[in-house]
């Protein structure tokens, strides 16, 4: 495979600067199309790499495409951390944060009028958001793949109850009001910390109504005319709330795709595992596994 290199790119935003992780081959024409790749909440652009070479976006970048990881404002190593005071919310996200950094990867490479887009769970949401309200931006998107990505939560089990209704709607409501953050890692529940309106705003994502909380547009009302790219979506078997298989095809139903396909990573289906939320993409096996399926989907032009 061919030797790559990595190297931390800051953009100015705010008061602070986004942190993206370039991943590409060191000897890159920049021929291929490239990707941007989104975390989920609490956590960040290391779900993707390792600075050892390990993950999706250096696996990608072995195969010659420049590989663009982002971490969400306050998250990774963008600045200022989440904290006391540093609020940022989904709404900047979709709305700002997205929309420049895909302008960014697009005049940094000339010869792209396209970029791949990869997410990891709750970012497959906010990129989904990103592409129904500028719909130019559907034209830019090669394709749209996600892991655990479910936008509504409908399924009913013991995950659901402890995970969701408890600690995510009740107990994190008067801990960010102490904290004024919720702190993921200390709890030990994340790879980072999730801001106050990040957390609520997901409130009624998950219930149902997809309208945005700060401005009130209607994301679902752009979903019969939006041009969506080709897209695959990957559950994990052994994933009972943060990406439970039902509630991940409900999602890609929702957004009826003309060209896409679901799959379930398990056993079952020939895979060597039953994948979890992370372990979909930070198993050692997942190399030689889905993401061998994946890379070959790519070659031949996502379907």
């Amino acid at each position: 495979m061919t030797e790559i290199q990595q190297e931390s790119i800051f953009l100015p935003y705010k008061d602070g600067k986004l942190h993206i992780r370039k991943i590409a081959p060191s000897n890159s024409k920049k021929q291929l199309t490239p990707f941007l790749m989104l975390h989920g909440s609490i956590s960040n652009g290391k779900v993707f790499y390792t600075k050892s070479g390990k993950g999706l976006a250096c696996s990608m970048a072995k195969e010659g495409y420049e590989v663009y990881v982002l971490d969400m404002p306050g998250r990774g190593l963008s600045t200022p951390k989440i904290a006391r005071g540093v609020n940022p919310s989904q709404t900047e996200v979709v709305r700002d944060v997205i929309p420049s950094v895909q302008a960014f990867i697009l005049e940094a490479n000339p010869l792209a009028d396209k970029v791949h887009w990869l997410a990891h769970s709750w970012g497959g949401v906010l990129m989904a958001a990103t592409m129904l309200r500028y719909s130019e931006l559907q034209d830019q998107v090669a394709s749209f793949v996600t892991f655990g990505t479910k936008r509504r939560v409908q399924v009913k089990n013991l995950h659901r109850t402890l995970v969701l209704e408890l600690i995510w709607k009740r107990l994190s409501i008067p801990l960010m009001k102490l904290k004024g953050y919720f702190p993921a890692i200390g709890l030990g529940v994340g790879m980072d910390n999730e801001s106050y309106l990040s957390v609520t705003q997901t409130f009624p994502w998950l219930e149902g109504e997809w309208i945005d909380p700060e401005d009130g547009f209607d994301y679902s009302a752009k979903l019969p005319s939006a041009q969506l790219p080709p897209a695959w979506f990957f559950a994990g078997k052994n994933d009972p709330i943060l990406g439970n298989p039902s509630d991940v095809k409900s999602t890609f139903d929702e957004l009826k795709f003309k060209q896409g396909k679901f799959v379930l990573l398990s056993k079952q289906n020939g895979h060597k595992h039953d994948y979890d939320h992370a372990s979909m993409l930070t198993h050692a096996d997942a190399e030689g596994d889905h993401f061998s399926e994946l890379k070959s989907w790519y070659k031949v032009g996502c379907f």
